[in-house]
């Protein structure tokens, strides 16, 4: 395409972006002025706000707990604040927490067993297996591991470092290819029989993959990244939880923090930080997602709400069964997300949000391609 072309395009695609999220705001408002201050944001959760996974009650806004573990975004962390922030979640009313045993290794397991061993029996603890970690010294091997005889290893390890006599919601951590996905469900159903697990779920898999596994030992959860950011799951694996009542937990649900606006084509990531080799966060990239940003915090003027929030209160929306972990090292976060709960949408509002953020074509893949090849995928057949 011709420079000058190009440009007109880029042109008409910024001011179709512009009037579609003009047109949210006029939705959301009115016509009215614009609510000033904070108003969508609540102190905490309240005991309401409860969601069942399955048949597994949780609260609607759960905490991711990976960086727990370490600088995931170039922040370092100390094990005294990580247990203040998963205590401090709990009194703002959180009751899900997301771990695994692949996140330090161990580390965010053993921070969590800490902070929460003096209210377990009012929280809900979901870690993972799947990556070939020594179970006694937390080596890392090369690729995945879900062998029968290690997921119980695993699981004993888990339930040392989390201070506990039960895991309340046991996931693969990633499909094993060499593994068939009835052997991993029934090596889940034997801890469950034994009551080391009291939930099954599964995480980036292939949907066939979930339905021998649900037919082995029922399904309560199933991960997988969504977010306005990231709306594939709608295609195919969404449909699927629905017709066989298995919850949805999405990671990533502000898109790595993309969408909580702190993020333009002028940010500089720190040397450790993993977005510097993610293909959407290239500086071009974000360039011509942060389009996507600006619809959001159109809505968030309009809504007296954060960009994060509104994002939140979107993945929210979709379904009942659905419950977001975003994670993050600082409390001020958390408690900024379960402000998302007081935020609603009217079923206009919400078409007219899709449709803006539909006007926006977002550049780059949601995460390197060796990773990404371990998503979606399907377990070998049982012979």
């Amino acid at each position: 395409m011709p420079i000058e072309l190009e440009r007109v395009d880029s042109r008409r695609r910024d001011l179709m972006v512009s009037a579609a999220a003009c047109s949210v705001v006029a939705a959301v408002t009115g016509g009215a002025s614009v609510a000033t201050g904070n108003e969508a944001t609540a102190a905490r959760l309240k005991p309401t706000d409860r969601r069942t996974l399955g048949k597994l009650e949780v609260s609607s806004i759960g905490l991711g707990c990976m960086q727990m573990a370490g600088p995931v975004y170039g922040v370092a962390v100390e094990r005294k604040e990580m247990i203040a922030l998963a205590r401090g979640a709990v009194d703002l009313g959180v009751t899900f927490f997301d771990t695994a045993e692949a996140y330090g290794p161990f580390t965010s397991e053993s921070i969590l067993g800490e902070a929460l061993q003096g209210v377990r029996d009012q929280v809900v603890i979901g870690t993972k297996f799947g990556f070939s970690i020594d179970p006694v010294t937390g080596a890392r091997q090369p690729g995945l591991n879900s062998q029968p005889d290690h997921i119980k290893q695993a699981v004993d390890g888990m339930l040392k470092r989390l201070r506990t006599d039960r895991i309340d919601l046991l996931y693969q951590h990633r499909v094993d290819p060499g593994v068939p996905i009835e052997d991993v469900a029934g090596a889940v159903r034997d801890l469950v029989r034994a009551g080391k697990v009291l939930h099954f779920g599964l995480s980036e898999a292939g949907v066939r993959t979930i339905r021998r596994a649900h037919a082995i030992q029922p399904l309560s959860a199933v991960q997988s990244e969504y977010s306005l950011f990231w709306q594939a799951p709608e295609n195919e694996l969404m449909p699927t939880l629905e017709e066989l009542g298995i919850g949805f937990v999405p990671f990533s649900p502000l898109g790595a923090g993309f969408l909580t606006g702190n993020v333009d084509q002028n940010t500089k990531f720190e040397q450790n930080d993993f977005r510097n080799f993610v293909p959407r966060f290239t500086p071009e990239a974000r360039k011509a997602n942060f389009a996507l940003v600006e619809v959001i915090k159109s809505v968030a003027t309009a809504k007296a709400a954060t960009p994060a929030q509104i994002a939140l209160a979107w993945v929210l929306s979709q379904k009942p069964w659905i419950v977001p972990i975003p994670g993050t090292s600082k409390l001020r976060h958390v408690q900024s997300n379960v402000g998302a709960a007081r935020v609603t949408f009217t079923a206009a509002e919400l078409r007219d949000l899709d449709t803006a953020a539909a006007a926006v074509k977002i550049e780059g893949d949601r995460l390197p391609k060796s990773a990404l090849d371990m998503t979606g995928i399907d377990a070998p057949p049982k012979k």
